[in-house]
């Protein structure tokens, strides 16, 4: 129960201030405990940041699954990928997946994390063989880092309208996965 407690302040922190923002007083604070309780279950800012991903990405990622269950061709499955994931870019959730920072996580725990994101790319592989792409999986890849790019300028406040970068992404997608 604590530990869900903790999670869900994380999550807060998280989307209202970042990396930044999670800190174990903070933690602390947000949930009543005391400081040295929050050590009693995470060892660091990463183990949080670690445990939210195991946790919510998989939440995340079914939701992405779902949205292309729904979509009946390939194209249309391409364009739920891309909308999906970045209609998530506000929830709490993806706040902490994104928040990952490489140099605060161990060797180990960037793995897991690579290996989640790799199921994540591994859902739309199948769309793009049947659009014809010789190399399904680099184009997943590619396609990804379209969705990240995304993500990270709606995430910035860009001057663009955060629908008209949503827009931008899907018609790259879907103009970049023709062949």
């Amino acid at each position: 129960m604590q530990r869900g407690a903790l999670l869900d302040a994380a999550r807060t922190l998280l989307s209202e201030g970042g990396t930044e923002a999670l800190t174990f007083p903070a933690l602390a604070e947000r949930t009543g405990l005391a400081r040295s309780s929050v050590y009693e279950y995470f060892r660091s800012r990463a183990a949080v940041v670690e445990e939210l991903c195991a946790v919510d990405f998989p939440v995340w990622a079914a939701e992405v699954e779902t949205a292309m269950e729904g979509a009946e061709t390939p194209e249309a499955k391409v364009e739920a990928y891309v909308r999906r994931q970045l209609a998530l870019v506000g929830d709490r959730r993806h706040r902490a997946v994104v928040a990952i920072s490489a140099g605060e996580l161990d060797a180990g725990a960037r793995e897991k994390i690579r290996a989640a994101h790799g199921g994540l790319i591994a859902m739309i592989v199948e769309a793009l063989a049947t659009l014809g792409h010789t190399q399904p999986r680099l184009a997943a890849m590619l396609l990804q880092g379209v969705v990240d790019a995304a993500v990270r300028r709606i995430e910035l406040g860009a001057a663009e309208d955060p629908e008209e970068i949503v827009e931008a992404a899907v018609a790259m997608a879907l103009n970049g996965v023709r062949g």
